[in-house]
């Protein structure tokens, strides 16, 4: 049986109160924000120049805004780097441990048939960072509208967390062609599912630590969809043959 978002951000509730499990919450955030507060110190100077000559040559004095704007954009950018970072970071270091974790609790019966491995997670890593960085290309025009400042990465992010997430989630238990149908038929509830853990990143203190319950309700969700797909009938087959007085019975293909 499918599950939705809601009660598999309610499982990763439960599966994340384990030692190892608020471990791994932890450790990949505070890399994510060493790495990212670096980078923002080093940055900001660059930044003031960049600015000034641009603030002296606008009529009226409009340097108060145009400086604002470069620290509210700088801020909305530096909070979904550190968590994707750490998205990153979780599905090299800690994806194994989290998978055989909620597997085991929760869903015992699936059949490991490892259709991903580190290969394909490192490829699909890229293809997600490749995508951001095209996406915000394109987007980042609409930055400079207020109203957007918020959505525009939202809506970007939210790609790229399901982008990175799904296949890691079940890449060990199922096989290519479930991995693909999966994809396919829970496209918009996985990209709902990016879309909250980007909205929620923006909350102070909470969204940093956010991709550890999230990757978990990834791996809910799809662990989920992968039981239901292989328990579903496959149309057309035959399994077994009965007889039933002067009649023969056919039996109907299962999943397992």
């Amino acid at each position: 049986m499918n599950i939705g978002i809601g009660k598999s951000l309610l499982l990763a509730l439960v599966s994340l109160f384990n030692r190892h499990m608020l471990w791994l919450m932890i450790w990949p955030v505070l890399v994510a924000l060493a790495l990212w507060a670096t980078m923002a110190i080093w940055v900001a100077p660059a930044l003031r120049a960049l600015i000034a000559p641009v603030a002296q040559s606008v009529p009226f004095n409009f340097s108060g805004a145009l400086l604002f704007s470069a620290h509210a954009m700088q801020m909305l950018l530096f909070v979904p780097l550190v968590y994707l970072t750490a998205l990153l970071i979780l599905g090299v270091f800690g994806i194994e441990a989290m998978v055989d974790h909620v597997a085991k609790c929760h869903y015992p019966e699936l059949v490991r048939r490892h259709g991903g491995g580190v290969v394909g997670s490192l490829w699909n890593s890229l293809v997600a960072l490749c995508g951001l960085a095209l996406l915000f290309g394109i987007t980042l025009p609409l930055l400079l509208a207020p109203p957007l400042w918020v959505l525009m990465p939202v809506a970007v992010m939210g790609w790229v967390n399901q982008k990175v997430m799904r296949y890691n989630a079940i890449a060990d238990h199922a096989t290519p062609l479930e991995m693909r149908e999966i994809f396919s038929t829970h496209r918009w509830a996985l990209y709902r599912l990016g879309a909250l853990l980007a909205l929620v990143a923006y909350f102070p203190l909470f969204g940093f630590f956010a991709p550890m319950p999230f990757a978990l309700a990834f791996i809910h969700f799809e662990l989920a969809a992968l039981r239901a797909l292989r328990a579903a009938p496959i149309e057309g087959e035959v399994v077994g043959v009965t007889w039933d007085g002067d009649r023969v019975r056919e039996g109907v293909a299962v999943r397992y």
